[in-house]
């Protein structure tokens, strides 16, 4: 089991905040599916998020979804659910970094 496997073990599900979900489509067109997708897919690609450690740990994560569109997605862990805070398309470096991920032989398996 790799690391992405245990970070993902306990969480049991998201929870949506309406601003954020409504946010998310209003600013730049990503339904709640395709935030879960991306989270749910591999291969994902996931940082702490340090600019935002003051209250809760949020987490950084660019993946993709079933349609192949590629997301970066803010979130934090609640109890056991996945809380996204935004999710929006990779920038320009931010693809290069997962196209990185994407040549890369899955450690995971």
């Amino acid at each position: 089991m790799g690391l992405l496997d245990e970070f993902m073990a306990g969480l049991e599900g998201f929870e949506w905040d309406a601003g954020n979900s409504e946010k998310n489509w209003l600013r730049h067109e990503v339904r709640q599916t395709e935030a879960e997708q991306a989270l749910l897919n591999r291969p994902l690609v996931l940082a702490v998020a340090l600019k935002h450690v003051v209250k809760e740990a949020r987490f950084q994560a660019f993946g993709r979804t079933d349609a192949a569109r590629q997301l970066a997605v803010v979130f934090t862990v609640r109890s056991n659910r996945v809380r996204v805070i935004s999710a929006r398309p990779l920038s320009r470096a931010e693809r290069r970094v997962y196209a990185q991920a994407e040549a890369r032989p899955e450690a995971d398996s």
